[in-house]
């Protein structure tokens, strides 16, 4: 992936199952980077005991680990209880503030209870994943030391109101990802997505912001390699 541009991936874990499988791929590969987290849309999968070996694992692999996540809030899918999301959410903020590192956050239509969350514990940083909120949560969140991914969905025409954000929201609060496999672009659309693609974004986020594609590429990779620690 050097050939187009991309030097370092961050691996999200969505549940405990996936912790191990993170953990052995990032110990190989020093251009992978782990994060580890219970993601809501897999609720029923998540256990109270899974918090204990989360801060385990967050004190113990402190060489692979770059933040918490994939964790956050899912009002999309109505099968997912709330409470519980709400709780799991809570306590994975609070260990990525007990050990200092950033959060990914998921905010599918719950960005003002996201919000409400990373104020109520206080002094947190991270991303939040494919934001798609408004101009003022955009705000607000920049404000609470938070940074905004930007993938596939600002290469669509409809995406109206999220292409109006990204072009005036400052440079340096934002991230490129693909969420790959899912979410490709407007060029790839149907097909698997990967990182491969992650040129396709940042040259759409350039055409939108009017600036270079330099530019876009230097000061999204600053961005990621100070949020994230990454050298």
């Amino acid at each position: 992936m050097p050939a187009v541009g991309v030097s370092d991936l961050i691996i999200p874990a969505i549940t405990q199952a996936s912790w191990a499988g993170i953990q052995a791929w990032c110990i190989k590969r020093s251009e992978l980077h782990a994060a580890y987290g219970l993601h809501p849309i897999y609720l029923a999968e998540h256990k109270d005991e899974h918090l204990t070996e989360l801060a385990s694992l967050l004190d113990t692999d402190r060489a692979q680990v770059v933040a918490v996540g994939e964790c956050g809030l899912d009002f999309f899918l109505p099968e997912l209880e709330v409470e519980r999301q709400t709780e799991l959410f809570s306590a994975q903020l609070k260990l990525a503030k007990h050990f200092d590192l950033p959060v990914i956050v998921h905010a599918r239509r719950s960005v003002d209870a996201v919000l409400a969350n990373i104020r109520r514990i206080g002094g947190l940083r991270g991303v939040i994943h494919s934001f798609a909120g408004s101009q003022q949560q955009a705000d607000q969140l920049i404000a609470n030391g938070f940074y905004l991914g930007a993938g596939g969905t600002l290469t669509y025409a409809r995406a109206q109101r999220l292409r109006q954000v990204l072009k005036t929201v400052p440079l340096e609060r934002l991230l490129l990802e693909t969420d790959a496999p899912d979410q490709p672009d407007s060029q790839w659309r149907g097909q698997r997505n990967t990182p491969l693609r992650l040129p396709v974004i940042a040259s759409a986020l350039a055409e939108l912001r009017d600036c270079s594609l330099a530019k876009i590429a230097q000061t999204t990779t600053t961005n990621a390699q100070v949020l994230f620690g990454i050298r």
